[in-house]
């Protein structure tokens, strides 16, 4: 007969182990659930999109739930290092490997090409040919440059001239923009683009940040989308760098921004009323772009953040006058050049963007 505390004992000990103690899915520390027909344990998030295919994987709680001794024996021959080892054996080194904080179209994603559809396990390698191949076709929802609606646009990603090409019409031949690799980044923004599959695909023109924003009703699909961009990007990065590790250029495909949201700013002579403006902060350019609202394809501006040693420095400020609105928690940023200030809405705000300026100046 199974002894409940017996088996609860064995699972909390398995679990403090090296690679049972993270999910084997998206990293999360301390999961407190399994699959007892795969032999994982996962957090509690990625169990939800385990208990999508029962005929694959079946969920427990380790410490809430009964378990029989022969599942816990079943548990004791798997873990999660050899069962990844196999499930993910063939990943190829661009795919997007989410992690505790992405979005849930990642992540439901990853687990269903990991188990579901066996993606990387070498038997199916057919499967990866719409991310792989070099060439991409598809359409996507775009939104509008000077309004809220969404229209469908024609999508056409080649690895041959390393372009990411759209167009306005299905059939047409004449693309409305041919952009490059070099500069393209591409991150999941759901709640800024109101879609749960919501995609920002950001690039340079003329030195300037334009955003497109893009979805598609199918989950599959805007995440083969976003892998085979990213496909296309390392081996743009590999032909420019050919010597370089796969390990280095891997962070670099794309890139997400340290900070984001809005903050009042002024004028450069400090004097004019403070504007509510969207701000991005990114590591990888030292940049910080702003935008008049979350949703717009063209910054207005950017100001470049170097180190503390070059004469970069962030502090609290208490805003004077009456400039500004009803937000009151101030942030000064110093450069050789200028004095910039900005107000925002709540002090966890103010505490974040100083946070994020000290990580720049320090880097």
């Amino acid at each position: 007969m199974a002894s409940p505390e017996r088996n609860k004992k064995i699972l909390l000990d398995m679990v403090k182990q090296p690679s049972n103690d993270h999910c084997a899915d998206c990293g999360a520390p301390e999961p407190d659930w399994a699959s007892y027909k795969l032999g994982v344990f996962v957090c509690v998030n990625c169990s939800g999109t385990h208990r999508d295919f029962p005929a694959i994987s079946q969920i427990k709680s380790i410490r809430l739930d009964f378990w029989d001794d022969s599942l816990v024996e079943f548990m004791k021959t798997r873990g999660n290092a050899a069962v990844n080892a196999f499930y993910e054996k063939c990943v190829p080194p661009f795919y997007y490997r989410p992690q505790e904080k992405d979005c849930v179209v990642l992540k439901d994603q990853w687990i269903r090409a990991k188990y579901e559809r066996r993606e990387f396990t070498g038997e199916n390698n057919s499967l990866q040919q719409v991310y792989s191949s070099g060439l991409y076709e598809g359409i996507l929802w775009k939104k509008g440059k000077d309004n809220k609606q969404f229209l469908k646009r024609r999508f056409l990603l080649s690895e041959t001239d390393f372009t990411l090409r759209y167009f306005t019409k299905e059939d047409s031949k004449k693309p409305k923009a041919v952009i490059s690799m070099k500069d393209l980044n591409a991150v999941f923004q759901p709640e800024k683009i109101g879609h749960a599959h919501g995609l920002q695909i950001s690039y340079l023109e003329e030195e300037q940040t334009r955003n497109l924003f893009v979805y598609h009703d199918n989950s599959q699909e805007i995440v083969s989308c976003f892998n085979a961009i990213r496909a296309t990007r390392f081996a743009y990065l590999k032909k420019v760098d050919p010597n370089a590790r796969e390990c280095d250029l891997v962070p670099l495909i794309t890139r997400s921004s340290i900070k984001e949201g809005y903050m009042e700013k002024t004028g450069p002579t400090q004097w004019e009323t403070f504007k509510k403006r969207w701000f991005v902060l990114n590591l990888t350019d030292r940049k910080m772009s702003y935008f008049k609202t979350s949703l717009d394809a063209l910054e207005l501006g950017a100001v470049f953040i170097g180190t503390e040693v070059h004469g970069y420095s962030v502090r609290e400020v208490q805003p004077k006058g009456n400039r500004s609105g009803r937000w009151r928690f101030g942030v000064t940023l110093e450069t050789p050049d200028r004095q910039f200030v900005f107000l925002c809405d709540q002090e966890q705000d103010q505490r974040e963007w100083i946070e994020a300026f000290k990580l720049l100046r320090q880097t």
